[in-house]
């Protein structure tokens, strides 16, 4: 019975709640007709009848006197949805006879064509906001902490940067000084220790030292050639259809299951049989200790060819010549048949080792003896003294460097933010499991896809930077919503794997949900405490403020 409460109302009172349908709250006011039921288009070109407002036909050059009806192209209506949030849509879609979402009072549409369901959208988006804001405010509290954290660790390194520097100006004076007591000492033995690099022994150690160097390097080729290998073959393996390829793909396959141990592909997830149901006795089942290779204790194994091979390599053979000189030229350990102190008395002893170094020393000044040795064992351990020193300070150096590096990225925003709220969580894991693989994202680090069922685990891609997208300002909210890893490993016939991890704010860094949008092309999705801003300086998605979203409400 609505007609009857507009029955009072003069039809120009009527006329304005028509006219003014489309038009946004900040323009009401200029739709007002003259004295003369005149009214004057927005740019001011042309004065028509307040009657041509909203009658469904284009008067006004700039389309102003058709905001309710869509009759003037590139045009917005506003819906006032009232019991929600107001907003813009194009004139176009102006009684097309389809209700769009963002005009949940249906006002866009003639009447009785969409229902007003402004309250329960409304009701919906305030629970929704509400929540929301719950996760934002926790999850805010705990970005602060990853922000006190940033402050700490720059404390802390620019105390290790200070600490260093001391340490270094320190050590460079111990290394000049004992790089001149090396070089004085290797200075007076040099002919000898010419001498010596020409010996069968040194120089055999060389020729060895050569080879195997060179097996070392062959063996690193082989070995990367056989990852790569396992790596086609895993990807044919779980890629290819029995019911469609020849025989020797099948083949293929079959061997290598073979010579890695591994099931049938098709016979993977099937229930396992046990040896009594296979009619297999137990005195038959081969014994895997049994069948091991048994290898000589001197015989080095796989895992000392990989980590103590380098160190042989690098040993000083120069230091182990003078050393063994030094060890030959000593006497038998336990041996006093030419000691001649041990028949004296005691009391005679002083005198007689005066006697012996001074009878030595003229020896050796006439040039009748040499005082190898002596001068063999002051190089090596002038040398030995030296390294070790060189090494201290290239380590001290390292550590303040890496500090300095560290603490340029901690306050940067295109590394852990303007104010280091991302450094607390550098290096954190995050895992999800995806059918038969598990995936993984170290934050700043790399991501990976791990098989639940055995095989090679494949990179997806090392962190390169965050949201690329030239419209976003680094700084801003939306460039930390994006993480790019690329230039992982190369799929089967195509292209590298990379990923793009797309962030929230969550009071949990955690790992979502993972989708391969095209062949290697993978997207994650996760939430991170660090993406959490405080409420007063969250900005909607129309550009503003939290409680300017409120007061639309």
């Amino acid at each position: 019975m609505l007609w009857l409460l507009l029955l009072p109302l003069p039809l120009p009172a009527l006329g304005v709640v028509e006219k003014t349908l489309g038009i946004a709250p900040h323009l009401v006011s200029k739709y007002v007709p003259s004295r003369s039921n005149t009214w004057t288009c927005l740019d001011g070109s042309k004065e028509i009848p307040w009657d041509y407002v909203n009658d469904d036909s284009c008067d006004c050059a700039d389309g102003s006197d058709e905001p309710g009806t869509g009759a003037c192209p590139n045009q917005s209506f506003y819906c006032q949805n009232e019991g929600h949030i107001g907003s813009f849509i194009p004139s176009s879609r102006v009684r097309d006879g389809l209700c769009e979402p963002n005009c949940c009072d249906g006002s866009d549409e003639r009447p009785g064509v969409c229902n007003n369901v402004c309250q329960e959208v409304g009701q919906a988006y305030k629970t929704k906001a509400a929540e929301e804001t719950k996760i934002r405010k926790t999850g805010s509290k705990i970005r602060s902490t990853y922000i006190a954290y940033a402050h700490k660790e720059k404390k802390r390194l620019e105390e290790v940067i200070e600490t260093s520097a001391a340490q270094i100006t320190t050590q460079e004076k111990e290394v000049a000084r004992l790089r001149d007591i090396a070089e004085r000492a290797e200075s007076l033995s040099a002919a000898a220790l010419e001498m010596k690099q020409q010996s069968p022994l040194y120089t055999s150690l060389i020729t060895h030292s050569n080879a195997l160097k060179s097996l070392q390097r062959e063996h690193k080729k082989h070995l990367q050639r056989e990852k790569e290998l396992s790596n086609i073959l895993d990807a044919l393996r779980s890629g290819y259809n029995p019911n469609y390829q020849d025989m020797a793909v099948l083949e293929a396959v079959r061997g290598w299951e073979e010579i890695a141990g591994l099931p049938h592909i098709n016979d993977v997830g099937k229930d396992s049989v046990s040896d009594e149901e296979a009619g297999v006795e137990e005195d038959t089942v081969p014994d895997v200790a049994q069948t091991k290779e048994e290898v000589d204790d001197e015989i080095w194994s796989a895992e000392e060819l990989e980590n103590d091979l380098d160190d042989l390599l690098n040993s000083d053979y120069i230091s182990l010549l003078l050393e063994h000189d030094e060890y030959v030229q000593s006497p038998p350990e336990g041996s006093v048949l030419f000691d001649i102190a041990s028949y004296l008395p005691d009391s005679v002893v002083p005198q007689y080792e005066e006697f012996k170094e001074t009878i030595l020393s003229l020896l050796v000044s006439f040039g009748i003896i040499k005082s190898e040795t002596s001068s063999s064992t002051d190089t090596s351990r002038s040398r030995q003294a030296l390294t070790d020193a060189e090494n201290e300070l290239n380590k001290v150096k390292k550590e303040k460097e890496n500090a300095e590096n560290d603490l340029k990225e901690i306050f940067n925003i295109h590394g852990y933010g303007l104010e280091g709220e991302w450094k607390k969580v550098d290096g954190t894991c995050l895992r999800t499991e995806n059918g038969d693989y598990t995936y993984e994202v170290c934050l700043f680090g790399e991501a990976k896809q791990i098989p639940n069922k055995g095989g090679s685990t494949f990179s997806l891609g090392k962190f390169a930077s965050w949201n690329p997208s030239p419209d976003i300002k680094p700084g801003d909210e939306a460039y930390y919503q994006k993480q790019i890893y690329n230039r992982g490993t190369r799929c089967w016939n195509g292209p590298e794997r990379n990923v793009v991890l797309l962030l929230s704010c969550g009071t949990e860094n955690t790992l979502n949900s993972v989708v391969e949008l095209e062949k290697c092309e993978y997207q994650f999705t996760g939430t991170t405490p660090a993406l959490c801003r405080p409420l007063d300086s969250f900005e909607g998605r129309n550009g503003k403020k939290s409680n300017a979203g409120k007061d639309e409400l």
